[in-house]
């Protein structure tokens, strides 16, 4: 049964804000646990995200690739008014400035940004899955525009691969996919690691 997206989104959003502290920092460790086996979190540029309301945090991943000398992005707005991302480089301790969303953001400027394509790795938050790897974000379009180029089916054997966090909980039946959305590669949750190169299921 395909399912309301905005009623979806808003009580997984709830449902994810009423994690407590306590169990999202779990999730997110084993999240990154289910990571380290993977080829792909290997890659040299990674880009990762700033978790707000409630989102699978991915710091512990991120801890990981620093770790092993991998280069972290985060995601800055891009255009005025923004409509896109780009990425910019981050440390541990690095200067951070607020958006417009309140979201942080490295402190560097654009001539420093990288481009979606030149990525290897993306982690991705979402507020649901299906099993086909459609997702439903935060309503913005913010990933869906910046890696439109992906849509093209020569581009999706290229880099960047699209890997969602989430919660196990956010897997849901069907969601409708529109013409503007950017299907992601795989999802990585606490309880397993969902590929959808072909039909979908969890590894």
């Amino acid at each position: 049964m395909v399912i309301d997206s905005q009623l979806l989104r808003r009580q997984l959003r709830a449902l994810r804000r009423g994690l407590s502290p306590a169990v999202r920092h779990q999730a997110a460790l084993a999240v990154a646990r289910r990571l380290e086996s993977r080829p792909l979190v290997h890659a040299v540029r990674i880009a990762g995200y700033w978790a707000c309301d409630g989102e699978l945090d991915p710091a512990p991943a991120l801890e990981r690739a620093w770790a092993e000398g991998g280069q972290v992005f985060l995601p800055v707005l891009a255009g005025e008014p923004p409509r896109a991302l780009q990425f910019a480089s981050h440390r541990p301790g690095a200067p951070l400035r607020r958006n417009r969303f309140d979201i942080p953001e490295p402190e560097l400027a654009p001539a420093e940004w990288l481009q979606p394509a030149d990525l290897d790795l993306v982690l991705v938050p979402l507020v649901a899955f299906d099993p086909t790897g459609t997702r439903l974000g935060m309503g913005g379009g913010f990933y869906d525009r910046s890696f439109a180029f992906l849509r093209d089916a020569s581009e999706r054997r290229r880099r960047p691969f699209l890997l969602g966090l989430g919660y196990d909980f956010q897997g849901v039946g069907e969601l409708v996919r529109q013409p503007w959305d950017v299907p992601l590669d795989a999802v990585a949750t606490e309880q397993g690691i969902y590929e959808f190169s072909s039909c979908g299921g969890r590894a």
